[in-house]
């Protein structure tokens, strides 16, 4: 099974690799965006398919590393790609200071109030808050990366670029998974109350899951940024959450390879039903909802775990 596993991986580099040679301009700007959302779904998963938290206001933290970036590549000339840590730290930062004080809210209402953060953030944009971001216009302008003294503008360059990050997202988070860190998320998930008793600090844990999601997606709009040279707040309203959080749900919450796959069904799959246009969110619906009946962790759902609670305590005390 392992075997098949690897085979699957290795002739899906291959097909990467190989794209451009047989795929036009129009078919590799749509695998540059499952790219982009796959890395998005992935730092979603650790919120959610790991930590167990309703978290619909992901574009927000997307958003806060896309304007650092424009902001300060536009006005200090930086290059781009060095931004990618600081756009992370500036969401996380961001993520740290509005998660402290919701963090022990559980289910709906936790899904609510990152609601009105995603939407708080927007308006705020539009707003032109301090007079940095644009207003509705936006930034324009922004600069394209450059990688060992290459600039990188053609489609085939920012897919090699944006799937170099994907795969080194997929390794990150697959370390991760299998640290004692992961674990300690997915117990919560599972049993929050049996993980406190274990000696897993909840609250820490959540909230540090939280802003490691943040962190990735601030990053991720770097690359956003350097690929559209133009961002506006329209780019990051609720529906670009509600399509991350689909992401993960529909590939598999918790499941690396399954929200890869959910970027593919639901950013490229509908690409190929663009005759069907007045019918396609119809087709979609049907899917969900078929799938929310019969497959309810998703195409791809996690391995189930078995977990040895005393890895929990180190020295007896709660971890």
């Amino acid at each position: 099974m392992k075997e098949k596993r690897y085979i699957v991986y290795a002739l899906f580099v291959v097909f990467l690799l190989t794209a451009p040679l047989y795929l036009n301009r129009y078919w590799l700007e749509v695998l540059n965006s499952v790219g982009l959302y796959a890395i998005l779904g992935l730092s979603l998963n650790i919120i959610v398919g790991y930590g167990g938290m309703f978290h619909m206001g992901h574009a927000a933290f997307y958003a806060i590393g896309a304007y650092t970036t424009a902001i300060i590549s536009t006005s200090y000339g930086v290059p781009v790609l060095w931004l990618m840590p600081l756009s992370g730290l500036t969401a996380g930062v961001f993520a740290l200071v509005v998660a402290r004080p919701i963090i022990h809210l559980r289910g709906d209402y936790l899904l609510i109030v990152t609601i009105g953060l995603v939407e708080i953030v927007r308006i705020a944009l539009i707003n032109n808050v301090f007079g940095i971001t644009g207003g509705a216009n936006g930034i324009f302008g922004i600069p394209r990366p450059t990688l060992f003294g290459y600039k990188i503008f053609k489609s085939h360059q920012f897919l090699y670029l944006i799937w170099g990050c994907v795969a080194v997202t997929v390794f990150f988070f697959y370390r991760l998974e299998n640290s004692r860190f992961g674990r300690a998320l997915v117990y919560l998930k599972e049993d929050e109350i049996a993980a406190e008793g274990s000696g897993v600090h909840t609250a820490r844990y959540k909230l540090a899951a939280f802003v490691l999601g943040a962190f990735w997606a601030g990053m991720v709009g770097t690359l956003f940024a350097a690929k559209m040279t133009i961002i506006s707040p329209e780019s990051f309203s609720f529906w670009e959450s509600v399509l991350y959080f689909m992401i993960v749900i529909l590939g598999g919450s918790g499941n690396i390879a399954g929200v890869i796959l959910g970027a593919f069904l639901v950013i490229g799959l509908p690409e190929f039903f663009r005759g069907l246009e007045n019918y396609r969110l119809l087709m979609f619906g049907a899917a969900m909802i078929f799938m929310m009946i019969f497959r309810t962790q998703g195409i791809l759902p996690p391995r189930q775990k078995v977990f040895d609670v005393s890895r929990f305590r180190k020295g007896g005390e709660p971890i």
